[in-house]
């Protein structure tokens, strides 16, 4: 199933950090951080007596829930859209747009204009690497996927970038560690996984409407709003207009 949302702002991504190094780079990591078929069993009838096992057995609310949020989220094969953060250049901050397209478990291409649409970087991500071409000072880079890790913590993997950028909930946040605190139109999942403590807010539809993920020890905050979805085919995916 293809998604695509063309002219539409998928996330407004804000982001804090306690430390300045390749600030194209950390960008990428940043923002990064910063997206059923039932069938029934045919019963034999049988003619003798068999015993009925009448003890009750207790639900699992927790994982109830939290099955219900991992069947809400967005399936697809491919993907492309657009993304919107702030980048520190020359000393003042800039609204810059990130282009993204994404083949899904396989790889996302990205690339980030800035003033007047002029492309500032674009990156090519994988499950085992990374390259980046800074435009601005003319930079090639390649490195392991892990390089990532350095700026965005050792919790990011792939699947976690990807989750964000579509808007889906991050796999790992959703573990029976977490915390669910319910109420009648949404569903909050709190909890700390590695040191990474999180906050994940799910309204109707089992849809994500916030990520919010802080590294005390690194400095580092991400915080991902959904404010508006739309309908793309038989999909509900995160969206608002550009301005």
């Amino acid at each position: 199933m293809k998604e695509s949302t063309s002219n539409k702002i998928l996330h407004i991504y804000s982001y804090s950090d306690g430390f300045q190094t390749h600030r194209y780079i950390k960008l990428i990591a940043i923002c990064f951080l910063l997206i059923m078929v039932s069938c029934k069993a045919k019963k034999q009838i049988i003619a003798k007596r068999v015993a009925i096992d009448t003890t009750s057995r207790p639900i699992d609310s927790k994982k109830v829930k939290l099955d219900a949020i991992r069947a809400g989220q967005t399936s697809f094969d491919s993907f492309s859209g657009k993304a919107r953060t702030k980048l520190d250049i020359g000393g003042s901050s800039n609204d810059v747009t990130l282009n993204i397209r994404i083949k899904r478990d396989q790889k996302i291409w990205i690339s980030i204009t800035a003033i007047a649409g002029i492309e500032v970087a674009r990156a090519l991500i994988t499950p085992d690497s990374i390259f980046v071409i800074n435009r601005l000072q003319t930079v090639y880079l390649k490195k392991p996927f892990s390089y990532i890790n350095t700026f965005a913590g050792n919790q990011v993997n792939y699947k976690t970038i990807e989750s964000l950028l579509i808007g889906n909930a991050i796999p790992e946040l959703l573990n029976e560690n977490a915390d669910l605190q319910i109420s009648p139109d949404s569903i909050t999942v709190v909890g700390n996984l590695q040191g990474l403590v999180y906050k994940l807010m799910v309204g109707p539809g089992m849809k994500v409407t916030q990520t919010n993920l802080s590294d005390q020890n690194a400095g580092q905050s991400l915080l991902a709003n959904n404010n508006k979805f739309i309908q793309s085919g038989t999909r509900i995916i995160p969206s608002q207009e550009a301005n």
